[in-house]
């Protein structure tokens, strides 16, 4: 074991030791207080990535099912709603991440973005785009947008969907442009690679499945709001509130990015580039077109599920799945060898199933009123305290690799501190949800598709920082303006 390892053993064991060597904070259980300690040392080994995401996450939901179990007898407690608190918290309550709902859809919609990169639909709509549209670079970079916008719904793995699709597509066409990493990155390839990481994460809020962390951020908001400001969105009510501020950012991503990174080539040979990947790919397969029916009805199910009767979007994404499988567009074998789905599957649940815990050991009421009764804003206007909220959840993105790592720290904080200084609840979830999409743009390695585009070596960090910043913090513009005074009129209408 190396030295740093060794530390950061060392660090996790000291921060759950802390909370059996030292009592409880005043207003929190015992057991809250042993599990929120358990939830912190998950968080950091998450940031230090000591072990594998979902390995980090089964090691929480042990290390919480132990110490439910093992809660002393009620002379440990102070009052009896401590331990009732403490009756009421069973081991396996730590598993019920794994049976929610949320979890299920997740993974369900993992399925059908494994088949749009094995029956290469994906591939196949990227290129007949082109040949329609993507006579000039800026063009190209706009069919980059409608593209991730088209597939998007079906496809909660950004990675899948911008390192497994379009990735490939657009570093294919910059190195057939004569655009190499090494000698020429700024004749395409810089733009057209910048442009597809800024791209996916300017559409990755635009659905509830657009995303895999986007259903555990609402979670998590809504435990931490409880019942003072109950908060859940179904799939037609996310799409409202994100589609008018997300569709302006998405048209103005790829024109910004231009100005930014300016290509030395500004038109090329759509036509050919295009007939040159549909014959790669050949004439449209029987498990394609079953695709494209099966991500229609899938799309007008989440849509139309309340009015239709489907009142849970996980029940669509599950029988989608299986037809998937029944069908032939996939075999099961095709599924069990998609790990990323497999990994979000354990560490989701798992971090719902902590999560949950501590909103049964009333965790994160104690967190709201401890940040109500010592921060004070001075009054200061609940809007513009939002506003100041949101720009510093944008910002913290610096500092974290994953955002899965970011929503577990900070979403709840975030959303505590908003509620402690008179934020509009709705406004403030609203904003922060969708934050936690595009403040990833800021650097480099902020989620998962960024060591893959980046590695490619067309782009250098300066640019990326640059850019990452116009777009992360424009975007935020657009929100707490347009999207403030959106999201207040569909409030008003009854739709949120």
């Amino acid at each position: 074991m190396s030295t740093k390892k060794a530390i950061h053993y060392l660090i996790l064991i000291a921060i759950i030791a802390t909370t059996y060597v030292f009592p409880a904070p005043e207003g929190l259980t015992n057991i809250g207080w042993h599990l929120a300690g358990i939830y912190i040392a998950t968080i950091i080994a998450i940031i230090l990535k000591a072990f594998p995401l979902p390995v980090i996450l089964l090691a929480g939901v042990s290390l919480a099912s132990i110490a439910i179990g093992i809660a002393p007898d009620e002379q440990w407690f102070d009052n009896e709603a401590q331990k009732a608190v403490d009756v009421a918290l069973k081991e396996k309550d730590v598993l019920n991440g794994y049976k929610s709902s949320t979890t299920w859809l997740v993974f369900a919609a993992f399925a059908m973005s494994t088949a749009f990169v094995a029956t290469g639909l994906g591939k196949r709509i990227a290129y007949l785009l082109i040949g329609k549209l993507g006579s000039t670079t800026l063009r190209l970079g706009y069919v980059n947008a409608c593209l991730d916008l088209l597939i998007s719904p079906a496809m909660p793995s950004v990675t899948a969907r911008a390192g497994g699709i379009i990735f490939p597509i657009m570093n294919s066409v910059a190195v057939s442009l004569g655009s190499e990493p090494d000698t020429s990155p700024r004749k395409a390839g810089r733009y057209l690679l910048l442009n597809t990481y800024m791209v996916v994460k300017a559409t990755g809020y635009f659905f509830i499945t657009a995303m895999a962390p986007n259903m555990l951020a609402m979670e998590l908001i809504g435990k931490v709001y409880g019942k003072s400001h109950p908060f859940l969105l179904d799939w037609g009510q996310w799409f409202y509130a994100a589609s008018i501020p997300g569709l302006i950012c998405l048209f103005l991503t790829p024109l910004v990015v231009y100005v930014l990174c300016p290509p030395e080539l500004k038109k090329l040979d759509n036509k050919a580039i295009a007939k040159k990947g549909l014959e790669e790919l050949g004439p449209m397969t029987i498990r394609e077109k079953t695709l494209l029916g099966l991500f229609i009805l899938a799309v007008v199910s989440w849509a139309l599920g309340k009015y239709i009767g489907i009142k849970e979007a996980s029940t669509t994404a599950i029988s989608i799945m299986t037809l998937l499988v029944i069908l032939g567009v996939l075999a099961w074998d095709d599924l069990l060898k998609n790990k990323g789905a497999w990994n979000t599957l354990v560490w989701y649940g798992g971090l719902l199933g902590l999560s949950g815990v501590l909103e049964k050991a009333h965790f994160f009421d104690w967190l709201s009123a401890t940040m109500q009764a010592n921060l004070n804003f001075g009054g200061i206007d609940s809007t513009i305290a939002t506003i100041i909220i949101l720009f510093m959840s944008v910002a913290v993105r610096y500092l974290f690799a994953s955002g899965g790592a970011y929503i577990a720290a900070m979403v709840p904080v975030f959303a505590a501190v908003g509620l402690a200084a008179g934020a509009d609840p709705t406004l403030l979830a609203l904003g922060l949800l969708f934050s936690n999409c595009y403040g990833g743009a800021l650097t480099h390695y902020g989620s998962g598709p960024a060591p893959v585009i980046y590695g490619a070596g067309y782009n250098d960090i300066k640019s990326w920082w640059i850019v990452g910043a116009v777009f992360a913090f424009g975007n935020l513009l657009i929100h707490v303006t347009i999207g403030f005074a959106w999201w207040k009129a569909l409030v008003g209408m009854g739709v949120l």
